[in-house]
């Protein structure tokens, strides 16, 4: 494996590579692309709400069953070109020292990957956002989001112009005040591009991010309406994969696969005809 160090701030980053996935897949030939976002709780199965109590240690200390966890959510991202993880760990005590995005990469054969650290405890916790990706990005940026440290975005970019497919993975504040601040940041960070993907844990439900925040005057289709938290028992549309209207929606579902605390998002898409598989740098 090739590792390609990427500082965090603002600018153009590198992915991680897996060089022997480089060669193992790619995109479907029909152009069609495969997304999915994930809240992953470091790989904490919660299952009750007592056990956000109950299991709490599990945030702090190594325990038996997250490996299995991993395992299971691996194997279920094996299906996507595009996954975006939130609530990683980025390898510190907790996680056996394993860094989370970087072992679903390889347990899911994808080419490359980048961890977003978004909160160093040292050895005791790094939390992390994650992309993992069967096409090469062209541009990636790492971006601390407004408000109290902690909450991060990644902006990925494949093709050139005005043409590209942006996509944006986050995990947004739990207050309205702050969460309006970080979409207004992202605003700015997309407003330009005609072809947009927002994907992640939002903290808040489709008609607020889409009538009520700094994106309502974008367009944006929020497909997915069903509930994602909590995982045992949905009851709240808190995850969500957001598309430009210039992206031709082929099917939409919440995985009903309980390994975390929230329900994973899964999209296929089909790109536009200025956006196929050939303009696309994939897998080189």
């Amino acid at each position: 494996m090739m590792r390609l160090r990427a500082t965090r701030g603002i600018g153009l980053h590198q992915p991680q590579v897996n060089e022997h996935h480089v060669q193992a897949s790619g995109l479907p030939e029909d152009g069609r692309l495969r997304l999915l976002s994930f809240n992953i709780q470091v790989g904490i199965s919660t299952e009750r709400y007592r056990h956000y109590l109950t299991r709490s240690w599990q945030h702090l200390l190594p325990h038996t069953g997250r490996a299995g966890n991993l395992q299971k959510i691996g194997e279920l991202l094996s299906d996507f070109d595009l996954v975006a993880l939130q609530e990683a760990d980025g390898g510190s005590l907790r996680s056996g020292y394993v860094n989370q995005v970087e072992h679903l990469a390889q347990l899911g054969a994808f080419p490359y990957w980048y961890q977003q650290l978004n909160r160093n405890l040292g050895r005791f916790a790094q939390h992390s956002n994650g992309v993992l990706s069967r096409l090469k990005p062209q541009h990636l940026e790492d971006h601390p989001l407004p408000g109290p440290a902690g909450r991060g975005a990644i902006l990925v970019r494949f093709g050139e112009g005005e043409d590209a497919l942006i996509v944006v993975m986050m995990h947004l504040a739990l207050g309205a005040k702050t969460r309006a601040r970080q979409l207004a940041y992202i605003r700015e960070l997309i407003g330009g591009y005609r072809h947009q993907v927002l994907m992640g844990d939002m903290n808040t439900h489709a008609n607020d991010l889409l009538d009520h925040s700094p994106l309502r005057d974008l367009g944006l289709v929020a497909p997915q309406v069903e509930a994602t938290f909590p995982s045992w028992r949905p009851q709240r549309c808190l995850d969500h994969i957001l598309l430009s209207p210039s992206l031709t929606l082929e099917r939409v579902e919440v995985l009903a696969q309980p390994i975390s605390d929230h329900l994973p998002v899964a999209v296929e898409i089909r790109l536009p005809d200025a956006l196929t598989v050939d303009t696309l740098p994939v897998l080189s």
